[in-house]
């Protein structure tokens, strides 16, 4: 973010930082993601098959799941491309929320999976059908093979990306389904407890559902334009009076426009002989790298206003 504005006796700036080389903190897990969603598909097909052939709900429960998660991860794919496309004079931010976007609706997609495998099984913990316990289990452990190789190749994506974040969470709830399974066949061929099944099914979606929940969260804390969970307001506010000639400070805003891209905006009263003695130029290049040295901010923009230009601004507005 960098055009700052003044009017009045203020005056602004906006210094312009460049986000991580080729857009959102997202878009340098491209190929991870591709990668991810080629192994769901093939996973997916794998495991229909085998629920086909072996009768197993659990086994089918997780290739719904799959299903949906290949959905995700496409979704996942297409926000990042239209959230680096650039900036127009109407979208100033360009659909850096694209990705945003993608993580609330993966959110939505894996509560309705949820949803749907608890239903199923509730009705096979009643009805109980046979289960073909040892084909069962190789399906398993084939999906949980390609599931770890998904989960090691979004590892770092998901901690700087909502958007990778929930492509990972829903191949960690795949893996965790997939195990879930493999145990569920175990104990069909150990004990003959048909009931195993839809038992592992409801623990897939135990699984699914916490991580889900945080997840859909962080996302609509973005939407609604929530300060970043690791900026502390109080702090940043103490920083930014503690430098010399600041006098007040008021309109501070701390807000993300997607993951990795914290935006801050200030108005700040500044002792008029501060200004005098120091200049406009500098004090602002104070205030940038009070921010830069202590928060993961970069993209701010602030005012400074002489003390009473608040009043005046306000009385403008009305």
């Amino acid at each position: 973010m960098g055009a700052g504005h003044s009017h009045g006796g203020g005056h602004s700036h906006g210094h312009s930082h460049s986000h991580a080389p080729g857009g959102t903190a997202a878009a340098a897990h491209l190929r991870p993601l591709r990668i991810a969603l080629g192994i769901t598909l093939l996973v997916l097909a794998t495991e229909v098959v085998g629920s086909a052939v072996t009768g197993s709900l659990a086994l089918l429960a997780d290739a719904g799941h799959m299903a949906t998660d290949a959905a995700g991860i496409a979704m996942s794919l297409v926000a990042i491309h239209f959230a680096n496309r650039p900036p127009s004079e109407r979208r100033t931010f360009g659909l850096a929320r694209a990705e945003i976007l993608s993580a609330v609706v993966n959110a939505v997609l894996l509560f309705g999976v949820g949803a749907y495998i608890f239903y199923e099984a509730v009705s096979r913990l009643i009805t109980p059908s046979e289960v073909e316990g040892g084909l069962t289990v190789v399906f398993g452990l084939i999906g949980m093979a390609a599931n770890s190789v998904s989960l090691v190749l979004l590892m770092r994506g998901q901690r700087e990306s909502l958007n990778v974040r929930g492509a990972f969470l829903e191949v960690m709830a795949d893996a965790l389904g997939s195990l879930a399974v493999v145990v569920a066949a175990v104990v069909i061929m150990t004990t003959g407890w048909q009931q195993a099944d839809p038992v592992a099914s409801i623990l897939i979606g135990l699984m699914i559902v916490p991580r889900t929940w945080k997840l859909l969260r962080e996302a609509v804390d973005v939407l609604l334009e929530a300060a970043p969970k690791d900026v502390d307001m109080a702090d940043v506010r103490q920083h930014i009076l503690a430098l010399p000639g600041v006098e007040d400070l008021h309109d501070l805003h701390v807000w993300t426009i997607t993951s990795g891209m914290p935006v801050l905006s200030a108005h700040v009263v500044v002792r008029q002989e501060a200004l005098d003695s120091v200049g406009h130029e500098k004090m602002l290049h104070a205030l940038q790298g009070c921010l830069g040295d202590h928060f993961d901010v970069e993209h701010c923009t602030f005012q400074l206003e002489p003390a009473g230009h608040a009043e005046h601004e306000a009385r403008l507005c009305h």
